[in-house]
């Protein structure tokens, strides 16, 4: 059983990466026999590694069809950012009002990791890191882990997950060259800390448009033709 986790879990990280870095493209089909032959891998270790990603928005699955990659528009982005803006904003209140001195420590915790690690794979490349991908999603998690509503913070993680592709995108397309976002996530934090709703709430919501407004304007018309 473990050598099967084993094999889903690394699966799951190949297939991510792949469409995360446009080897997979948005709207993408991914039959099993394509994958298997493409892998070396199982149907029942493909089909697990695409649950998961279904769970993150990354892959659909569709009834009578199978699974593809999810396609990408500029009203998609649109509709996302709206709705992650209200969801994630009203968690963030929700934690703010009700965290406690372990969440605050949770938070100072993340925002350290996260500061520290540098963002791009290489210092001339616009590649993310890997690890710093991770940490800025687990600050994420954290500002909102405070929230005592359980569905509501795995409604926030939800679509937090499918803006990644988007935002993997946007720096491709270089229309963050600009952006300070290590500045953005000290002002979100210490927003967070000081226990100040109305500049926490802006602070994030800043940063969510940030990321729409970029790729919007540096994509070409046919978002599904940006370069990976």
């Amino acid at each position: 059983m473990a050598r099967s986790e084993t094999r889903s879990e690394r699966m799951y990280a190949q297939l991510r990466s792949d469409i995360l870095t446009g080897r997979l493209l948005p709207g993408q089909r991914l039959p099993f026999a394509e994958l298997g032959s493409r892998y070396g891998t199982s149907v029942g270790v493909l089909r697990e590694a695409l649950s998961r990603l279904v769970e993150q928005g990354l892959v659909l699955s569709e009834p009578q069809l199978g699974f593809r990659v999810t396609p990408v528009s500029a009203d998609d982005l649109r509709d996302l950012t709206i709705t992650r803006i209200d969801i994630e904003t009203l968690c963030l209140r929700y934690a703010i009002q009700h965290g406690d001195l372990a969440w605050e420590s949770r938070v100072v915790a993340a925002f350290h990791t996260l500061d520290r690690t540098p963002e791009h794979a290489l210092p001339s490349s616009s590649a993310v890191n890997e690890d710093w991908a991770t940490a800025h999603a687990a600050f994420h998690a954290a500002i909102l882990e405070g929230c005592p509503t359980r569905r509501l913070r795995e409604i926030a993680a939800s679509l937090r997950d499918a803006s990644e592709l988007y935002r993997r995108w946007s720096r491709h397309l270089g229309g963050e060259d600009d952006r300070d976002i290590a500045k953005e996530h000290r002002a979100l934090r210490d927003a967070v800390l000081a226990r100040d709703v109305e500049a926490a709430t802006a602070a994030l919501t800043a940063h969510i448009r940030y990321t729409t407004q970029a790729l919007i304007e540096s994509a070409p018309d046919d978002l599904t033709s940006a370069p990976a």
